[in-house]
């Protein structure tokens, strides 16, 4: 059973980074596209970003220039920098699996206020 699991969430000021993580388990993280979703309070679930296993990265237009996705297959891990961050970035990040409904991660909590 492939499981995804993220951390890095937290409380930042506006203007700050934060490095979220997304372990996968039970399989290799390296035969998988890996996508970020956020949601915001009350809002969507909306893509961040994707990369697929040969390493082409996309970014939702609302992130490019300040989301970073990358992953390490020896550490079966995709990861979202993040820089600058705002207030609108307040939202649970999500890890995915592509065209796979029931992989999802838990999320983790990303909340941007001074």
């Amino acid at each position: 059973q492939v499981q995804l699991v993220e951390s890095g969430g937290g409380l930042v000021q506006p203007g700050g980074s934060l490095k979220l993580s997304c372990v996968v388990s039970g399989s290799s993280s390296s035969i998988w596209d890996l996508a970020w979703y956020r949601q915001p309070p009350g809002k969507q679930r909306d893509l961040v970003g994707s990369i697929t296993i040969a390493g082409s990265i996309s970014y939702a237009d609302s992130v490019k220039g300040r989301f970073t996705i990358s992953r390490d297959n020896a550490k079966n891990t995709v990861y979202l920098q993040i820089i600058s961050l705002k207030p609108e970035d307040t939202a649970v990040y999500y890890c995915h699996i592509p065209g796979r409904s029931w992989a999802w991660g838990q999320g983790t909590q990303v909340t941007v206020s001074s």
